[in-house]
């Protein structure tokens, strides 16, 4: 297995844990008649994330924003694996990427202003970067 798809295995076992880490919250706050109804917005009154605490509302966003970010990391993987252009450099954005999504969940959590934002655009430019090296 190449560093990239050993990387993207861990990804979505962080999806896993942050999926964990909102819905843990999630249920506490609002209870499970809310989150295992059928959530339809006449029965809500507005949607469970305006109904959450500024924390958990975050983790939710975040969570979110993982599943956008992994769109991208997956196409750089597999553009990657498949065109045989793993090199030390792509293996590296790849550790990049994810180390940025895992300093991401607390920055995001803890509302931190601007680093949440350099976090992300550290993974984003990661995850280019990747794609950009597989077509030179």
């Amino acid at each position: 297995m190449t560093p990239e798809l050993t990387v993207l295995a861990l990804a979505g076992l962080l999806q896993g844990v942050q999926y964990v880490l909102m819905a843990v919250p999630a249920n506490l706050e609002l209870g499970i008649a809310k989150t295992l109804s059928p959530r339809d917005p006449d029965r809500l009154g507005k949607p469970l994330i305006d109904q959450v605490s500024p924390r958990t509302g975050r983790l939710i966003r975040a969570l979110n924003n993982h599943f956008e970010a992994l769109i991208l990391f997956t196409l750089a993987v597999t553009v990657v694996t498949l065109s045989n252009q793993s090199t030390a450099f792509t293996a590296a954005c790849a550790w990049v990427y994810l180390a940025a999504r895992v300093l991401y969940i607390p920055a995001y959590a803890m509302g931190l202003v601007p680093w949440r934002s350099l976090i992300w655009a550290t993974g984003f430019l990661a995850t280019m970067a990747m794609i950009v090296a597989s077509l030179i």
